[in-house]
C-alpha cells in the first residue's frame, strides 16, 4: 500500500448489536474498494474478518479485526467489533483507537439492546458516529421506525442523510438529500447509476434536506448566519458543517445500506472520506498528567497499545495506534509502565489474518508489531529520553464469577499459563488463586464470554478443564462473651505434652472500651488480610504462663481463625483476653501451648453466639423503562434489598445490594427476563449476617463433611 501522511489516515470503529451486519459490510466495504475480488459472507466462513477457527464454528464475531484499505486519497483502518456486551474489552479497546464510528441498526428490528449499550461507550469517548441502516433488502424491514427508534435513544441530532426506494425484497434505490440524487442499483447490487430524484419524491427529499440544513446549522453560529442570509447551505457548505459536527459528537448522520447485496458501501466509504474526521483533526490525546499529545509526524515518537493476540508458532501480536511522530523498524522505545527499552524488529499493516510488512507507520495509523518483551494492553511506549503515558482504557469489572480445574492429573502449570494468556489478550478477565476457598476462581463477563473462553482452553490449549459453582468466602464472627480454661494434656511414654490457659473472647468493634477487672500487660491489634481484626490482650500475672509460650498460644488462635469452628471459614472482629493458665516444668513446650491456645479459642468461640456473615455485593441494572417492575419482583427473590432507582432517558437504573451466593446464575436470569434488554455492573459492598436457617445448614453440612474426614 501507497505511504499516506497523518492527514491521509482515517479510523473508523464498526460497531452494533449481533446479527446488525458489520462483518458483511466491511466485505462490502473492501469489495468497493477494490482490497478483494469477491466478497466473503459468514456463512462460507471466508470473510476478511472473521478468520478464526471458533468464528468459523460458532458463526459469530467475537474479537475485534483490523482492516485496513484505501479509498481515493486515504487509508482508511476498518476496525470489525463483536455485538455482544459480553465482549466489551473488544468493543471498547477498538473505539479507543478510532476517529470515527459506524453504527448499525438493523432494519427488521430497529434499536437493540446492544446498540444502546455501545451507545453508552460512544458517548463517554465522544466518538464522531454515522449510523447505517442495514438489512433494508429485508422484507420485514422498516427504515422510518428504525430512524425514530434513533432519535428517542440517541436525541434529535440524528439526522436523516439517505432514505430508501422501494425497501423490503425489491430494495433498487437509496435517495441522498445531502446531495440532492438518487442512487439506482442493479438487482444483484454493485455500483450504481447517478439519476435525479423522481418527481413522487421530491417533497420528501426536500423536506429531510431542509431538516438536514437546519440541523447542521443549528449546531455552528457561522452556518447559521449564512443560513438565514441566503436561506440555504450549499453541499460544500453542509459537509463542512457535518465534519465540525462529527468532531463534536453533535450530529448524527443516518445513511443506507444492504450490505448483504453491496448497495449503498461505496456512498458510506466516499463520506468517510470527504467528511469524517482523521485522527490528526481529532482532539488531542492526554497524557495521565493532563498534557496534551499533537497527532503530528514531526513530534515525538509515541504508540498505544491496545490489543494483544497470541498466536501459535508466532507469538504475541501486540496492536498499537501511532499518537505521534513516526514508528520505524529498528527503533528502540520505552515502555512508560514498565520501563522495559523495547526494539521494534517488525512492522505490520494488518488486514484481517494477513499480515504486511511495512517499514514505518505514521502518527494517526493502527499497525501490529511482533514479540515484545514486557508489554502489554494500555501501555504507551515512547523515545527514549521522554515520559509519556495516555491515559488507559477503563475496561468494565467482571459480572461472573466460575471455579475453573483440569481434569487431567498433572496439567496444573499448564493450565495456569494458558489463563495468563488470556488474560494478557484480555484485561476484562481475571484469574484468582483462592488460597481461602481452595479454587482457581475465574471472572469474566457473562455466559457467552465464558464459552469462548472454555473453547480456547480447549482448543487453543488442548486442555480438558471443568467448570464449577465457585465457594462463597464466608467470615465468622461472634456476638457475646464467652470464656472457658482449657487443659492440653498428653503422655505415651517419655516427655509429655501439658499446657493450660483461661481465656475470654468477645466481639470486638472500633472504639469499644478497654477490658476491667484484668491486670493488663500487654496488647496487640492485629489487622486481618481478610478483612476486620484481632486484639489478643496478655493479662497473665505472676508468671503463670512463661512469656516464651505467649507467642505460640497467639498462633493457635490465628491458625483457628483461619479454619473457623463453624465452616472452616475465616474468623474475624474478635478481642481475646488471656488471663491465666498452667504449665509443667517438663512437659509444656510450644506445641501444646499452640494447641491449648487453639482449642480453648474453639471451644470459646462455640459459646459465644457465633454468626456466620455472607459477602454483600452493590449492584446496579441498567433496563428499559416498561421491564422495570418485574426485574425489580424477580431480584428480591434473590434476597437483593432494593437501595434506589434513576431514571436515564428511556432506561431505568435500580441500585440493590445482593449476596454473593445469590450472583451464580443471576446473569442469565436477567437476560432471560429482559430478552438480553438489560445489563448490571457489581462490586464488593459489605458483609452482612446469613440468615438463621441458611446458616444452620451451613454449619452442619460442614460438621458432617469433618466426621467423614
Amino acid at each position: 500500500m501507497a505511504n499516506f501522511d497523518s492527514k491521509h489516515v482515517k479510523n473508523v470503529v464498526l460497531v452494533g448489536h449481533t446479527g446488525s451486519g458489520k462483518t458483511t459490510l466491511v466485505e462490502s466495504m473492501l469489495f468497493e474498494s477494490g482490497l478483494i475480488s469477491r466478497r466473503g459472507t459468514t456463512i462460507d466462513k471466508n470473510t476478511v474478518s472473521d478468520y478464526t477457527d471458533i468464528e468459523h464454528e460458532k458463526g459469530k464475531t467475537f474479537f475485534s479485526k483490523l482492516v485496513n484499505t484505501k479509498w481515493k486519497d486515504y487509508k482508511i483502518n476498518l476496525l470489525d467489533t463483536p455485538g455482544y456486551d459480553d465482549f466489551a474489552g473488544e468493543i471498547i479497546g477498538a473505539m479507543r483507537v478510532a476517529d470515527c464510528g459506524l453504527m448499525l441498526l438493523n432494519a427488521a428490528m430497529g434499536v437493540e439492546v446492544g446498540t444502546d449499550i455501545i451507545w453508552t461507550y460512544t458517548d463517554e469517548y465522544k466518538l464522531p458516529m454515522l449510523l447505517a441502516v442495514n438489512h433494508l433488502d429485508n422484507e420485514k424491514s422498516d427504515f422510518d421506525k428504525t430512524v425514530k427508534e434513533a432519535k428517542a435513544h440517541f436525541g434529535n441530532n440524528v439526522v436523516v442523510v439517505q432514505y430508501p426506494v422501494n425497501q423490503g425484497e425489491q430494495l433498487d434505490a437509496i435517495i441522498d438529500v445531502l446531495n440532492m440524487v438518487m442512487y439506482k442499483y442493479p438487482s444483484t447490487g454493485g455500483k450504481p447509476e447517478k439519476l435525479p430524484i423522481p418527481e413522487n419524491e421530491k417533497e420528501k427529499a426536500n423536506q429531510l434536506h431542509q431538516e438536514l440544513i437546519e440541523t447542521i446549522a443549528g449546531n455552528d453560529e457561522t452556518l447559521m448566519e449564512r443560513y438565514f442570509d441566503k436561506g440555504e447551505l450549499d453541499e460544500d457548505e453542509m459537509k463542512l458543517g457535518l465534519h465540525h459536527s462529527l468532531i463534536k459528537h453533535e450530529i448524527f448522520p443516518v445513511f443506507c445500506v444492504s450490505a448483504k447485496k453491496n448497495m449503498g458501501c461505496g456512498r458510506i466509504m466516499s463520506f468517510i472520506d470527504n467528511v469524517c474526521p482523521s485522527a490528526y483533526e481529532m482532539p488531542k490525546q492526554k497524557t495521565k498528567e493532563g498534557k496534551e499529545i499533537a497527532c503530528e509526524e514531526e513530534g515525538t515518537t509515541a504508540i498505544f497499545v491496545y490489543k494483544i493476540l497470541s498466536e501459535p508458532h508466532v507469538g504475541d501480536l501486540s496492536f498499537f495506534k501511532v499518537l505521534s511522530g513516526k514508528i520505524k523498524v529498528g527503533d528502540e522505545l520505552t515502555n512508560e509502565t514498565t520501563g522495559q527499552v523495547e526494539r521494534i524488529n517488525q512492522l505490520y499493516e494488518v488486514e484481517g489474518s494477513k499480515r504486511t510488512a511495512v517499514n514505518e507507520l505514521v502518527a494517526g495509523d493502527i499497525g501490529a508489531t511482533l514479540k515484545l518483551k514486557d508489554t502489554h494492553i494500555n501501555n504507551t511506549l515512547h523515545e527514549k529520553g521522554k515520559q509519556i503515558e495516555i491515559v488507559p482504557i477503563q475496561f468494565p469489572n467482571p459480572t461472573l464469577t466460575i471455579a475453573v480445574e483440569g481434569t487431567k492429573k498433572g496439567e496444573e502449570e499448564k493450565l495456569s499459563i494458558a489463563l495468563h494468556q488470556l488474560v494478557e489478550e484480555d484485561p476484562t478477565i481475571k484469574v484468582e488463586v483462592s488460597a481461602e476457598l481452595k479454587q482457581t476462581l475465574l471472572h469474566c463477563h457473562g455466559e457467552l464470554h465464558l464459552a469462548v473462553i472454555k473453547w480456547k482452553l480447549e482448543n487453543a490449549y488442548k486442555l480438558s478443564v471443568e467448570f464449577k459453582t465457585p465457594k462463597i468466602p464466608y467470615r465468622e464472627t461472634i456476638r457475646k462473651g464467652a470464656e472457658t480454661i482449657y487443659r492440653h494434656k498428653k503422655q505415651s511414654g517419655g516427655a509429655g505434652q501439658f499446657a493450660e490457659v483461661a481465656m475470654k473472647i468477645e466481639p470486638w468493634y472500633e472504639g469499644m472500651d478497654e477490658p476491667t477487672g484484668y491486670n493488663i500487660r500487654g496488647k496487640e491489634e492485629h489487622d486481618l488480610p481478610w478483612g476486620g481484626k484481632l486484639v489478643y490482650y496478655n493479662c497473665i500475672v505472676g508468671g503463670a504462663i512463661d512469656t516464651r509460650f505467649h507467642p505460640s498460644i497467639l498462633k493457635g488462635i490465628m491458625e483457628k481463625m483461619q479454619e473457623g469452628p463453624l465452616t472452616g471459614s475465616y474468623v474475624r472482629d474478635v478481642r481475646v483476653i488471656l488471663f491465666d493458665g498452667k504449665m509443667h516444668a517438663v512437659d509444656s513446650n510450644d506445641l501444646a501451648f499452640k494447641l491449648a491456645g487453639m482449642m480453648a479459642f474453639k471451644e470459646n468461640f462455640h459459646n459465644a453466639d457465633p454468626l456466620l456473615l455472607e459477602p454483600y455485593y452493590h449492584i446496579e441494572i441498567h433496563l428499559p423503562e416498561e421491564l422495570t417492575g418485574g426485574i425489580m419482583s424477580n431480584i428480591q427473590t434473590h434476597r437483593a434489598v432494593v437501595e434506589g432507582m434513576d431514571a436515564e432517558g428511556h432506561f431505568t437504573i435500580i441500585k440493590a445490594h445482593i449476596p454473593y451466593a445469590e450472583m451464580h446464575g443471576f446473569g442469565n436470569d436477567l437476560r432471560s427476563l429482559t430478552q438480553g434488554r438489560a445489563r448490571f455492573t457489581i462490586a464488593f459492598d459489605r458483609y452482612e449476617p446469613v440468615p438463621f436457617e441458611i446458616q444452620k445448614d451451613l454449619v452442619s453440612n460442614f460438621s458432617h463433611q469433618e466426621e467423614l474426614v
